[in-house]
């Protein structure tokens, strides 16, 4: 049985109507009230929490961990490689990019970013053909690779830079990979939209 997560007073994994931008309080900046993506199980819309009472999830409002190997990550994961924030991961979503959870199966699975598939890093070099390279591992043709969006954890978590290091190690091209540093820590503080991942 499928769980369900009541997560921003929404129920998550359940198909909720759309909401109309000036219902909300609490859009996603300015201009953008929400957006809609496309996962496995339909569409699922992304906003901000609408309680002005909502506080972080607990997982992530732990400021001190041990390092290594939770040390904090640089902003620019590797040279050619784009760092983005929140509004580019959201764009990026909207029109069907690969955007990529590279945290282990566990953490995924407890909820990810809407329409985001679990390659976790240990396994990355070895599913390049899942995102547009040929070969086998140690032998990757990347001529025609797609552009994917990676994150993890967040500042503190060096699973998704692994598996950007290790694409690059085995040929990927830089200017097609983008890097959200803030990750699940970063998304759940500003009350976006998490769903439970899928194996």
């Amino acid at each position: 049985m499928r769980k369900l997560f009541f997560v921003f007073g929404t129920i998550v994994g359940m198909s909720v109507p759309p909401v109309l931008a000036e219902d909300l309080d609490v859009k996603i900046n300015a201009d953008i009230a929400s957006i809609t993506v496309e996962t496995v199980n339909g569409p699922v819309e992304i906003m901000r929490d609408q309680d002005l009472n909502a506080t972080v999830n607990p997982t992530y409002a732990k400021t001190s961990r041990k390092c290594p190997p939770f040390c904090i990550q640089p902003m620019q994961v590797a040279p050619g490689v784009t760092t983005v924030g929140e509004i580019e991961v959201l764009k990026f979503a909207e029109k069907g990019g690969k955007l990529i959870d590279g945290r282990t199966l566990e953490w995924h699975l407890d909820g990810t970013v809407p329409s985001a598939i679990n390659m976790p890093y240990t396994q990355m070099a070895s599913r390049l053909d899942e995102v547009g390279c040929t070969g086998s591992e140690g032998n990757w043709d990347c001529t025609n690779a797609e552009e994917v969006l990676l994150f993890c954890n967040g500042p503190w978590c060096g699973q998704s830079p692994m598996a950007i290091k290790a694409m690059l190690r085995e040929g990927y091209p830089p200017e097609k990979i983008f890097y959200y540093r803030g990750g699940m820590q970063a998304w759940s503080s500003l009350g976006l939209t998490v769903v439970e991942g899928e194996m």
